[in-house]
């Protein structure tokens, strides 16, 4: 007689946030200690911090040719900027803080954050308290939560929802952050604040969190620049006679896979119910509660909500979703999204006031020689005092400048060797890449170092074609967690093993369909080769305003394959 099996064990990730006091673990005890490193169960805890331990991979061979002991550690840290809204002070102080304790670079996320990449043990606490002293915080940037809300960044007031998509992405921020009083303990002043709840049980997240990380998006249907499909959760703005009544919930999105794993997959996120405003935070709350009581805790590869919609469907999703909301589910309104605007160049705000959208390669900004992209930036900010908001493209908008203030912008990048919105081609300020090597411990090929390489490569094949002013992005990762997205673009290259990659196509510019598979394992120098057939086929067949993504997906995965084998 065979014996019935039990639910399957908790993943050991579970055991350590359970047994965490609050998310303290030792963390401050190893501080205090002068090592350079944590071990296994504070570093799990130090991703709800905001901080990553991590390793210089390049140093490897140096350190052990020099006889050094160990590995190069250092930390990435990243910020909590709901909506990707900072001040100019703000920014100043972010700025020194990258000169002082990082390493020297500021580096855009895709959603709608910074980054340091570099920070050593003896300035991690300087560093985190730093952004907090500018009203800044990494509380639930990382970790088992949710993360940075997006939304759309730009101060277009003639969209009527842009505003308020921006006001509840701060909102429900913070109405979601952990209430632990670990995080201030340990990096702002040392002492144990009293929040009104017990320190071990989290009143959303309960004592051992969620199954894994989650986040949140705003957009509307005409400008879809944060994927909202690729979200955990979604809130797309609905109108009705030109004035926004609230928002479909989506919910499922989400990027990574593994290798080899059929079971793991990126997904599409499925509208579940219609809300109000005001419906905003419970709605939230509720998605949230129904994943951390239902998400599978024994198996982190399987772990994102997405997974629930996916295997239960969206009918049971939404039943059990309607036993988690205090208001009866409405179904969501009939709205898609239709469009993606960059916000780049010069732009009317509809106040009299203007923006500046810049953009930024990878999100990495630096100072490298005549290319002078870090210093160009704080000298803008110092001597606009604008605004700066974040795009989820990777790019920094200078916002709430008076009309005389183009000329002087300008100036500014031309001094600096930073080159203009318009002297970039399409496919390069489309496309995104995630750090990857050399910090990473994910990582298994290149990215953000390889990304620009490889639009050099395309941009000659696209001009001989006829195909240069062509609006498709090329994504990439290092690995199949898919942290630029790469699922949902025209091009998706994906870090497969050593330095070949996996091309995928088919993708749609907005956001709304995920791509599929075209050929596997193709080394890093031969991408641009293996694409070009298919786009010489795009050239002589398309049909009239047809794009890549949409082209590919006509002809089907298997002309594609045939066509880059």
């Amino acid at each position: 007689m065979s014996q019935m099996k039990g639910p399957p064990a908790p993943s050991p990730v579970e055991a350590i946030k359970a047994a965490s006091n609050g998310l303290r673990g030792t963390i401050i005890q190893t501080i205090v200690s002068g090592i350079d490193h944590f071990e296994e169960g504070d570093k799990q805890l130090l991703k709800f911090h905001g901080t990553y331990q991590q390793e210089d991979r390049d140093a490897r061979k140096s350190r052990s040719l020099g006889g050094l002991a160990g590995k190069a550690y250092s930390f990435m840290i990243r910020a909590r900027i709901p909506a990707g809204i900072i001040t100019a002070n703000q920014w100043l102080a972010l700025d020194d803080l990258a000169g002082k304790y990082a390493n020297k670079t500021i580096r855009l996320t895709t959603r709608q954050s910074i980054q340091y990449h570099g920070v050593i043990m003896d300035a991690l606490r300087e560093t985190i308290a730093g952004m907090n002293a500018c009203l800044l915080s990494t509380l639930s940037a990382c970790g088992d939560v949710n993360r940075n809300v997006m939304a759309c960044p730009a101060p277009d007031w003639t969209k009527p929802a842009n505003k308020a998509m921006q006001e509840d992405a701060q909102v429900l921020a913070m109405h979601l952050a952990p209430k632990s009083s670990a995080y201030h303990e340990i990096w702002v002043n040392g002492v144990k604040e009293p929040t009104g709840v017990e320190e071990s049980v989290d009143p959303i997240y309960g004592k051992v969190w969620l199954p894994r990380k989650f986040k949140a998006a705003f957009a509307i249907p005409l400008d879809n620049c944060v994927d909202i499909h690729a979200q955990c959760l979604g809130y797309l703005a609905v109108h009705e006679n030109g004035k926004h009544i609230g928002y479909n919930v989506l919910v499922g999105g989400g990027q990574g896979m593994t290798h080899g794993r059929a079971d793991t997959f990126p997904h599409i996120s499925k509208a579940m119910c219609f809300i109000t405003r005001d419906q905003v935070c419970a709605a939230g709350e509720a998605v949230i509660t129904l994943f951390r009581d239902h998400g599978n805790r024994a198996d982190r590869k399987r772990a994102r909500i997405k997974y629930l919609v996916a295997d239960w469907g969206v009918d049971k999703f939404r039943e059990v979703l309607a036993t988690y909301l205090p208001f009866p589910l409405l179904m969501p309104k009939d709205v898609e999204v239709s469009g993606i605007d960059l916000h780049l160049g010069w732009n009317p705000q509809g106040d009299g006031k203007f923006w500046y959208g810049l953009s930024v390669e990878n999100g990495r900004i630096k100072d490298d020689g005549h290319f002078r992209l870090r210093t160009a930036i704080r000298t803008i900010v110092e001597v606009l005092g604008c605004e700066v908001r974040l795009s989820a493209m990777q790019d920094i908008l200078f916002c709430q400048l008076d009309e005389s203030a183009q000329e002087k912008i300008v100036q500014i990048l031309k001094t600096c060797g930073v080159p203009l919105p318009e002297q970039r081609s399409p496919v390069r300020k489309l496309s995104l890449a995630c750090p990857a090597v050399p910090t990473c411990p994910l990582a298994i090929c290149e990215s953000e170092r390889a990304l620009p390489g490889l639009i050099d490569q395309i941009e000659p094949v696209l001009e001989e074609l006829g195909l240069l002013s062509e609006e498709f992005g090329i994504r990439m990762t290092g690995c199949p967690n898919g942290c630029a997205r790469p699922y949902q673009s025209e091009i998706g290259l994906v870090g497969r093993s050593g330095d070949k990659f996996v091309i995928f196509v088919g993708g749609q510019k907005n956001g709304s369909r995920l791509n599929f598979l075209g050929k596997d394992l193709v080394p890093r120098v031969e991408i641009v080769n293996t694409i070009k057939p298919l786009l010489i086929r795009y050239k002589d067949e398309r049909t009239t305003g047809e794009n890549f993504g949409d082209y590919c997906q006509r002809i089907g995965q298997d002309t594609c394959k045939a066509i880059m084998a």
